[in-house]
């Protein structure tokens, strides 16, 4: 367990709403924007608005939308917030169902944190489901209960396995069980690692993890508590950052930080670079500030709360650091602003497409802060040489139905490619997990 002088260090280390326009204007207002010629709007520039979607589901046999040469298909449904996923060594997809339980005070309203229509806050599932595809046709006809609350989960999140134990990252700790290739339901207890921040304020409450190539370290991604600080530093330790930590759960340390909200992780095919897919801040306006996909540099610092996009300083935090903003490195991709991109895997397999290559897909879960809505689709990043190689261009999409009225059919959140070379995306609103598989 870590100390509280520890923590102190680790503190310096890394220092971590407007009416509606008529649904006419929404829908001629500005789509997705990116920074043009490296330029970014001021602070301000328009006005920040609390502009929630209204999910609505998907009719039957009706899928999202791929580019031609692809099929779309449910690949299983019928779950409570299926978040975030992982195929097991031998083949077996691991489901991770959890929800936020953060309680946003009523003068501000659960809008906030895109609650109401779009994302029931009031219950998390804590659950681990299990799906196995034997005959390997596309669907799972094997599913089973893996991990419960019972078994220790608290919005269990990320899942690991290396050797025979399977790990999870809970909100407030990383858990670790003993596992065997096989089986469909953890049996022994399982055992606390390492303790992570959760606290009163815990807004960002999704805890990823990822290992590196031999298996020596494990990297776990921690939002901040707080949108820019705004509840004190105090809340913000060991938050906005990626830890790391070795597979026993000793030697935790800051990785990097100034990381706002960091959720997916992944290693850049044919380098040793660990990238993430960044929320970063809300209510500075309409096309502030982009969301973004960043390679992740050791000790390095990204901005948070002081400055984003680099050092374009953010007027409302008050207590600066011109010392650390000055360090602040801007990262390589915009997503687009307010579109929480939260999954991010490369497509590391050879069964799309040659211009897949070793690109990056990023799941969009979709704004609250934003008019018209942006995000609610999974993007490609072109890759060559372990770098951004082109512009981001959509990839599924079909989610939103009228960008004027607010109304969506799902909200997609994680992305793996499973080793039949077919992509997964969880759709948490409406509990399903499409499969996206290159046409033959």
């Amino acid at each position: 367990m870590i100390s509280r002088n520890l923590l102190a260090t680790l503190v310096l280390v890394a220092p971590l709403m407007a009416c509606s326009q008529k649904k006419q204007d929404k829908a001629a207002a500005k789509p997705d924007a990116e920074i043009s010629d490296n330029k970014l709007p001021e602070p301000f520039a328009s006005k920040s608005v609390t502009n929630y979607s209204n999910v609505i589901g998907w009719k039957e046999n009706e899928t999202p939308k791929a580019p031609a040469g692809f099929t779309v298909a449910k690949y299983a449904g019928g779950f409570e917030n299926c978040r975030w996923m992982y195929e097991l060594p031998n083949g077996d997809l691991v489901v991770a169902e959890s929800n936020s339980n953060y309680s946003v005070p009523k003068q501000v309203g659960a809008k906030i944190i895109g609650a109401g229509k779009a994302n029931n806050v009031s219950k998390s599932a804590d659950r681990i489901i299990l799906l196995r595809d034997a005959d390997k046709d596309g669907k799972p006809e094997i599913r089973e209960t893996f991990l419960t609350k019972e078994d220790g989960l608290n919005q269990p999140f990320g899942m690991l396995v290396i050797g025979d134990w399977f790990y999870v990252a809970n909100t407030n700790a990383v858990m670790r069980y003993p596992y065997k290739s096989g089986q469909t339901k953890i049996t022994e207890k399982g055992r606390k690692l390492v303790d992570l921040p959760e606290g009163k304020v815990n807004r960002h409450w999704t805890r990823n993890i990822i290992a590196n190539g031999d298996n020596t370290k494990i990297y776990i991604a921690v939002g901040s508590a707080s949108n820019i600080a705004e509840e004190g530093l105090d809340t913000e330790i060991l938050r906005a950052s990626i830890l790391e930590m070795n597979p026993d759960g000793s030697g935790l340390k800051v990785f990097a930080s100034g990381l706002r909200n960091p959720v997916g992780m992944d290693w850049a095919p044919g380098s040793n670079t660990l990238w993430t897919a960044v929320n970063e801040r809300d209510e500075l306006g309409n096309d502030l500030v982009p969301d973004y996909l960043t390679s992740v540099k050791e000790n390095g610092f990204y901005g948070w709360p002081y400055s984003y996009w680099g050092k374009i300083i953010d007027p409302r935090v008050k207590d600066s650091k011109p010392e650390l903003i000055k360090k602040s490195i801007a990262p390589e991709v915009d997503l687009g602003s307010h579109t929480a991109s939260l999954g991010l895997v490369f497509n590391k397999g050879n069964r799309f497409p040659a211009k897949y290559k070793n690109g990056a897909f990023i799941a969009q879960h979709g704004s609250w802060n934003r008019e018209p809505l942006s995000g609610y689709k999974v993007v490609f990043v072109p890759f060559s040489n372990g770098k951004p190689s082109g512009k981001m261009e959509d990839f599924l999409t079909g989610f939103i139905v009228d960008p004027g009225d607010n109304k969506v059919k799902g909200r997609p959140v994680g992305v793996t490619f499973i080793s039949d070379g077919s992509l997964l995306v969880t759709d948490d609103k409406t509990g399903n997990i499409w499969r996206v598989s290159a046409s033959k």
